[in-house]
């Protein structure tokens, strides 16, 4: 009787490795499904991924100047304002961490840049190393690249979003260098700090690697110039700097969401600009004793940081109460949507705006340049209006009653600021204890990756109805 012969060596090594590989692509088809069915799970547990390595990271000796291990609540919240590009600070910058820990800073603020949408997008095409037909539907329609890009092409767009982000901000570097050498500092100082201001300023951060800030090149357009265009740049948002790549100044071509970005960006810049350079004509402390054109700068950089850029050339302590206003609104309304800018966006505060508009018309439809605006994206807009407003109210009241001294108004700043990932400061999360920072750090992470979700989440949503209750109008107003 015959018996069968064992298998020989190579094909149990060749047995061994299909096993090996079908475990893989189980792995592999699991974690995709999980990635387009939860892609709000896959943003909320990336980015707390990343805070928690950066916060390992930071809190270690080696980066900081001293060679003492940082607290936990001041590389927490370094890492969160990093990550979530706020550019909120406990301690300094420039004093405080080591040259390791300021490249720490910079690749995480790096990273927190390039979004929330194309950083789940990234990932879903990392582990399944091809997105399926409804991850592609579900990128396209979160970058707004329907008339950009065709459904077999998203990936594709992610990798030039990479790189278009990484030449922006070269150039960016590319312009600050040579001005930081001429201003005396040596070779290796200039290349570190135009690339560290570069990352910042298109990152929308804020972060300064100088211990006193922008003040010594407040009337430095080479410097203050790229520094505004970066963060202008970054704030429009990917979609809309695809768009503008493909179709340049033939508005003609431009999609919806280009044109109620552009509008509404350029109306809250130019606005703001004017406001706030009325506002602080004769303050001694700001730019009371500057020229007419300095002043005119000094309004345009302000406008342009407020809404999420993080740097400053005043003290906003020194600005006054109705500056400081202005100023809340402003960082409230934020950049736009799928940008490096927080806030509620401004194609938020657009249809908003639209909406009402309509209604004081008495029209049925929301239009905007021939477009019909669905009523789901006007609800989306009323909910993150709502909740970031909740968020504020919310933190502010907690920063209050932890620490009373800080005041209403300052409290008030600090939370708008925190939640609109802005980074603009009055000085109180350094002054808060343990208990206040935490604070700011959970609405850091809520603000950066809140809203966006909850809008993705909403629209995302449909389901139908087999039967409509009949209407009933109630009392508003």
């Amino acid at each position: 009787m015959s018996t069968a012969s064992a298998p020989g060596p190579s094909a149990r090594a060749a047995e061994m490795r299909e096993r090996r590989r079908k475990k893989w692509l189980a792995v592999r088809i699991a974690v995709a499904d999980f990635t387009v069915r939860s892609p709000a799970r896959l943003t909320l547990g990336a980015f707390l991924l990343a805070i928690t390595l950066f916060t390992s990271l930071l809190a270690a000796p080696f980066s900081s100047a001293t060679g003492e291990a940082t607290a936990l609540h001041d590389a927490l919240f370094t890492a969160v304002s990093a990550v979530c590009v706020t550019g909120l600070t406990t301690v300094s910058t420039a004093v405080h961490w080591s040259f390791a820990g300021q490249l720490i800073m910079l690749i995480a603020t790096f990273m927190g840049g390039l979004g929330i949408l194309t950083l789940a997008s990234i990932m879903s095409l990392a582990v399944s190393r091809k997105l399926g037909v409804r991850a592609k539907l579900m990128a396209q329609n979160s970058m707004n690249s329907s008339g950009a890009s065709a459904l077999g092409e998203v990936s594709s767009l992610l990798r030039i979003v990479i790189l278009t982000a990484i030449s922006l901000q070269a150039v960016i570097a590319l312009f600050l260098i040579p001005r930081f050498y001429m201003l005396g500092e040596s070779v290796l100082s200039s290349i570190w700090h135009g690339i560290f201001y570069a990352v910042s300023a298109f990152n929308n951060a804020g972060f300064t690697p100088h211990s006193d800030g922008l003040v010594p090149y407040e009337t430095d357009l080479w410097i203050l110039g790229p520094l505004m265009a970066g963060v202008f740049t970054g704030s429009l948002g990917f979609p809309v700097i695809m768009v503008l790549l493909a179709h340049k100044f033939n508005i003609k071509k431009w999609n919806l969401h280009t044109k109620l970005t552009m509008l509404t960006t350029t109306i809250l810049l130019f606005a703001g600009s004017f406001l706030w350079t009325v506002f602080e004509w004769a303050n001694p402390k700001t730019i009371g004793g500057l020229s007419l054109s300095d002043k005119i700068v000094h309004g345009f950089f302000a406008s342009t940081m407020t809404r999420s850029g993080g740097f400053n050339l005043v003290d906003q302590n020194d600005i006054h109460q109705v500056t400081v206003l202005l100023t809340d609104a402003l960082m409230f309304a934020g950049g736009g949507s799928a940008s490096t800018a927080g806030g509620i966006k401004v194609t938020t505060i657009a249809v908003m705006f639209l909406a009402i508009l309509a209604e004081v018309r008495g029209d049925t439809d929301t239009k905007a340049f021939g477009r019909q605006i669905p009523q789901g994206t006007m609800r989306v807009a009323i909910s993150v209006v709502a909740m970031g407003a909740s968020l504020v109210m919310v933190a502010t009241g907690a920063l209050v009653t932890i620490d009373e001294s800080v005041g209403f108004s300052r409290a008030l700043f600090e939370s708008i600021s925190a939640f609109a990932t802005v980074g603009l400061s009055t000085g109180v999360s350094q002054e808060l204890p343990p208990a206040g920072k935490y604070v700011l750090s959970a609405l850091m992470f809520a603000g950066r990756i809140g809203s966006i979700t909850l809008a993705s989440a909403l629209t995302m949503r449909h389901r139908n109805t087999l039967f409509r209750l009949p209407e009933e109008r109630p009392l508003i107003g």
